[in-house]
Formats: structure tokens, C-alpha cells, sequence
């Protein structure tokens, strides 16, 4: 109820001011101020029904939506009807008042076109402002709705990442207990000591996974873990080579994207004279992280086999972690299965800030 009090406020005001800008001009040389006040109040109304017609119907209706052929076309019939009663205004106040005695009116109201440009001056400058103000609002309207969608857009990324790390547990757990089950049928002694192990890793991945990024340090650390449990399942058919760089306790990655590498080595890697051979080198600095591993396969060449929920996991998280920032590569070549991943511009943090 206010702003509409307030609209019609200005509305008022505004049009008060064109009369004295009528007044004005046509009152320049000329000493008939009843004339020029008569002749005014007569013209604004004209005005006012030519500019709302114009704002309130041929703009919205027409020009926003972009039928300019239209908008055109209905203009122009605007402007012949209302230059049509400027002249039956300027007779008729010739007749009423002065009884077709032209000599003794204002010059400035015997001048048809100069009455039409005054008219049309008041008419252009509120349908240009109105034009202004319906473009500020749609654009307005256009961030207001990106934004949204952005939001929201983050909001089903930031779910689906949810989502895909709640994953993690079971695929991790299930692959993990599977190990403890060949061990306890076998009846080993390394049991309590894998289940140990166990405990320590899935307080890491049910505590730490949550957390958009852990350390870089700790997630290699129990890499190192996770291969000492598998050494106990296999014992001397193991053959393992880990390479790691001193990494700055300050790197940050997003977490569990490096163990599922390891897990699908020790997977789907193949025992190959008597051994099942696995490398890992892992290279970090302030710039880049730089991961490899590779496993013994039987085949010398051929095409990559499905390696099943853990990987396709991770490549979903790698793509709304870093997307545009890292590069996957796997091939077999050699009696080797090989991974590399580089991830650079990885939102590395030093002394508790970004670098």
C-alpha cells in the first residue's frame, strides 16, 4: 500500500512538472498568461494518455518482446492520432478563447510542430526510462535466477560428492573383510594383527572422508598401512616397491583419492612368476601432485578391463574436485598395468592458509 502511494506520488509530481514545462515555453513572448495556462492544462492530458499508452501497452506488449515491426507500426498510428487532436486542441482553443482571432495568441501555440516535439520530448523521455528500468530489472531478475542455479548446481554437486564418499565405506570395508576371511580360514596367526590395522583404517576413512580436504601426508601414511595389511595376505608372493618424495605436511587433497588406486592393484594385479609385483611413486611439491602405480598383469598389450565400482567412484569425485585440473591416464604395456595421475592447482595449503 506504501509504494503504491509512493508511485502515484511521483506520478503526480512529475506531471506537475511537465505543465510548468508547458507554461513555459509557450508562454515565451507572449503576455497572455490565461491563454498559455488554458491552452497547457488542455495539452497535458493528451500527453498523459499518449505516454501511458505507449508505457503501460505498445512497450510491454510489443517492443520487450522484440516485435519491432509492430511496435513500429502501432507508434506511428499513436503519432498521426495524437498530432490529429493537437490540431483539433489548437482550433479549438483558437475558437473557444479567442474566437478565431490568431493574431492575438501565443506564437508558441500556433506552431504545430513545435507543439508535437514538446509533446514527444515528455512522451520519449519516460518511455526511455521505463525501457532503462525494465532492462535494470530483467537483468536483475537474470542474476538473481543464475544465481539460484549456480546454487543449486553446487548444491546437487556438494550431494553428489556426499554421496559418492559415503560409498567409499562399504567397497572399502567389503574389499578389507574379504582379506580378514581368507586369513581366518586359513586360521592365521596375522589375524589380530590385520584387524588392528583394520581399525586404524577405518577410523581414518569414517572420520577423515567426510572432511573436504585432509592432508596429503596422512592419506600416503596410510597407503603405507593398507600395504602392510595386504603384505600379511600375501605373504612372500608380494613384491612391492614404494617411492615417496618428503611431502609438506601443509598439502591438502580431497580425501580417499589415492588408496583406491592401491586397492585395485592388489585386486586385479596378476601373480606373475610366482610374484605379484607393484610399484607406487608418489611426487607432491606447492605446484602439483604427481601419482603412478602399476601393477603385473599377464598380457603384454590389450585393452583396460572393467575395474568395477572403486575407480569409477573415484573419477566422479576427480571431476567435481578438479575439474580441468587433472589428468588420469591407464594402460597396460609390458606385463604392467599402469595408472598416472596429476592433479595440479590442487588448493594446496601452507601454514593454515591457501597457497
Amino acid at each position: 500500500m506504501k509504494r503504491a502511494i509512493t508511485t502515484i506520488t511521483v506520478h503526480v509530481l512529475f506531471w506537475i512538472g511537465v505543465w510548468f514545462f508547458f507554461y513555459y515555453f509557450f508562454s515565451y513572448n507572449s503576455s497572455d498568461k490565461g491563454y498559455v495556462i488554458w491552452f497547457s492544462s488542455l495539452l497535458l492530458p493528451l500527453t498523459i494518455a499518449v505516454t501511458y499508452f505507449l508505457v503501460y501497452f505498445l512497450i510491454p506488449r510489443y517492443l520487450l518482446p522484440k516485435k519491432y515491426g509492430r511496435f513500429a507500426l502501432f507508434t506511428f498510428y499513436t503519432l498521426l492520432a495524437s498530432a490529429y487532436f493537437i490540431v483539433l486542441l489548437i482550433y479549438g482553443c483558437l475558437f473557444i478563447y479567442k474566437k478565431f482571432d490568431a493574431s492575438s495568441i501565443p506564437p508558441m501555440v500556433k506552431n504545430f510542430f513545435f507543439i508535437l516535439i514538446l509533446v514527444y520530448m515528455v512522451v520519449g523521455l519516460v518511455s526511455f526510462v521505463t525501457v532503462l528500468n525494465q532492462s535494470f530489472k530483467t537483468e536483475k531478475r537474470n542474476k538473481e535466477l543464475q544465481n539460484k542455479m549456480l546454487s543449486a548446481q553446487l548444491q546437487f554437486k556438494e550431494q553428489e560428492l556426499h554421496y559418492l564418499k559415503k560409498q567409499i565405506h562399504p567397497h572399502f570395508l567389503f574389499n578389507t573383510l574379504n582379506t580378514i576371511y581368507g586369513l581366518s580360514m586359513k586360521q592365521s596367526l596375522h589375524t589380530p594383527e590385520i584387524i588392528l590395522k583394520l581399525s586404524n583404517l577405518l577410523d581414518y576413512i569414517l572420520y577423515q572422508v567426510d572432511k573436504p580436504r585432509v592432508s596429503l601426508k596422512e592419506e600416503v601414511e596410510h597407503i603405507k598401512e593398507y600395504i602392510e595389511l595386504e603384505k600379511i595376505r600375501f605373504q612372500d608372493t608380494l613384491k612391492i616397491d614404494f617411492n615417496s618424495n618428503d611431502i609438506n605436511e601443509g598439502i591438502q587433497i580431497a580425501p580417499m583419492l589415492l588408496i583406491p588406486f592401491v586397492e585395485n592393484a592388489f585386486k586385479h594385479g596378476e601373480i606373475v612368476n610366482g610374484y605379484l609385483k607393484i610399484q607406487i611413486d608418489i611426487t607432491a611439491d606447492n605446484q602439483k601432485l604427481d601419482f603412478r602405480i602399476k601393477n603385473s598383469v599377464h598380457m603384454s598389450i590389450g585393452s583396460i578391463k572393467d575395474e568395477g565400482m572403486g575407480l569409477e567412484n573415484l573419477i566422479k569425485r576427480m571431476d567435481l574436485n578438479y575439474n580441468g585440473n587433472y589428468r588420469l591416464e591407464k594402460l597396460i604395456k609390458d606385463g604392467w598395468y599402469i595408472a598416472s595421475l596429476r592433479i595440479s592447482d590442487f588448493n594446496m595449503v601452507k601454514d593454515g592458509k591457501k597457497g
